[in-house]
């Protein structure tokens, strides 16, 4: 299942700040976008406005032919929406095994057998609780449990946050398998290396609003416009 996201000048904020200033962006299906910016434009505010954790002040999100802007969260999540926070969240006295049940909504494509075929060190982990995994690990099982909801869109935040090099690299796997499975990807990330390994095109943020789209070759092709939009030295 796989599904366009279309957002069309969506504002939100907390109190009296905006922070979404008119976002406009696209996904289109089975499409992996990276979504790029420094701290504190509105990146994960975006996300969180997405999955129906921040309403919206004004603006529209469409997936597919559904309007999803200002929904519920669980309403949303049955649209086909699906999140890996930053910070992972997973439940941490349950174990893996269990984990992966409680999320599994029947899906005969992302079964927790599947699971255990793409990410063998959660196989090798089923038994252990949630508080006795390492970041990668815990990073691991929550990119999983969204995939058992079976989503026709997948919000990762920051995948890499806090994660050891070699670590980082088994979580770019993954997220690279996934690229021929159909699915749409929208991903936040402060890691070039990881955004440029598996997106197909890069969006840009400043101040609440995207002001770069294209390819990701394109983009990787002209470093001094990456630089002076990301400020990096």
């Amino acid at each position: 299942m796989s599904a366009d996201l279309v957002v069309t000048n969506l504002r939100a904020g907390y109190g009296v700040s905006t922070v979404l200033d008119g976002v406009n962006l696209t996904v289109g299906a089975g499409e992996v976008v990276g979504l790029l910016g420094r701290n504190g434009v509105g990146k994960t505010t975006l996300m969180s406005t997405l999955m129906g954790w921040l309403s919206p002040s004004a603006g529209s999100v469409r997936l597919g032919d559904r309007e999803i802007a200002g929904l519920p969260t669980h309403q949303i999540a049955r649209a086909g929406v699906a999140i890996v926070p930053q910070g992972r969240r997973v439940f941490a006295p349950l174990t893996v095994e269990n984990n992966l049940r409680i999320a599994h909504k029947g899906s005969q494509r992302w079964t927790i057998e599947r699971i255990f075929e793409i990410m063998p060190r959660l196989a090798e982990r089923r038994r252990n609780r949630g508080d006795q995994l390492s970041g990668g690990e815990q990073q691991m099982l929550a990119i999983a449990r969204a995939l058992l909801l079976d989503p026709a869109l997948l919000l990762l935040d920051e995948p890499s946050d806090g994660l050891a090099p070699s670590v980082v690299t088994q979580v770019m796997e993954i997220l690279a398998s996934l690229r021929g499975e159909g699915l749409s990807v929208l991903l936040v990330e402060q890691d070039l290396h990881v955004a440029f390994s598996v997106a197909d095109r890069i969006l840009v943020m400043q101040k609440g609003r995207i002001v770069h789209d294209s390819t990701t070759e394109e983009f990787r092709s002209d470093g001094e416009r990456g630089r002076r939009l990301l400020g990096i030295a």
